[in-house]
Order: structure tokens, then C-alpha cells, then sequence
């Protein structure tokens, strides 16, 4: 297997064009390549989103008639400075979120749904105490 420079996601997408200005417009992604509406790819910082529609070859059935769709717990994570700044911001654009800030010993986290419900999370670590690791290693 070759040596992966980059991580490629894919997520399964109900709007290919909504899901594109989401993540260049929110999360700071580059457009790659834009077949609307059947696919579209972004990246940063070495992460490529293959967001694929319901027209996309991975959006059709499988064998037993399976249709792949959005959404489900598997996530893109971010580890953002100031959480609390982020959510504003994010909000105030119109984004949603499954929860509230939890925190937690390694730090604090939210759910960013993105236009088909996908998820992303945002993560803040705790600050670094002289008797505790740094969660993110």
C-alpha cells in the first residue's frame, strides 16, 4: 500500500453545492474539484473531504438495495484554541450542533453538523497540568 500523504474522508452528501460553501465558508477548506451535483473534493492541512451526492458512484445502492446516506458518529475532529469563540462564530453563521459544550478531563468538544447532518468535531484540550498528558498524543 502506497504511503498516504493525505486523508481522504468521503461523507455522503444530500446538497454537493451547500456542503461545498460549508466547508470553505466555515471551516477554512479549499475547492478541489466541483462536479455538482454528483461529487466535489476540498482539503486542509493534509485532509481531503470527498463529498459525494446521491447521483455520485458511491451514492448508488448496494447489492442487497442499501442506499449510502449522510449522517451517523464517525467525525472529522478539529482542535480549535478557544471553543466557546468558534461555537459563537459557527452559530452566528447559521451552523448546527447536536449538543452543547461538554467538558471533559481531556478538554471540551461539540458536534458541527454540516448540511446533510454529517458530523465535525470541535475539541479543545484542557490546559496541560504538570500531572497530566497531553490528551491529543
Amino acid at each position: 500500500m502506497a504511503s498516504m500523504g493525505t486523508v481522504s474522508v468521503r461523507y455522503m452528501i444530500d446538497d454537493v453545492p451547500a456542503a461545498v460553501a460549508f466547508y470553505t465558508n466555515h471551516l477554512g477548506f479549499t475547492l478541489e474539484l466541483d462536479a455538482s451535483p454528483a461529487f466535489a473534493s476540498v482539503s486542509r492541512d493534509g485532509v481531503r473531504l470527498l463529498l459525494s451526492g446521491p447521483t455520485s458512484s458511491a451514492g448508488r445502492p448496494m447489492p442487497d438495495g442499501t442506499k449510502p446516506g449522510p449522517g451517523g458518529w464517525n467525525r472529522i475532529h478539529f482542535i480549535v484554541d478557544d471553543i466557546d469563540a468558534e461555537v459563537a462564530r459557527l452559530r452566528d453563521a447559521g451552523a448546527r450542533f447536536r449538543n452543547d459544550i461538554l467538558a471533559g478531563p481531556g478538554g471540551k468538544q461539540i458536534l458541527l453538523q454540516d448540511p446533510s447532518g454529517n458530523v465535525v468535531e470541535l475539541f479543545q484540550p484542557a490546559a496541560p497540568s504538570p500531572t497530566r498528558r497531553d490528551p491529543t498524543r
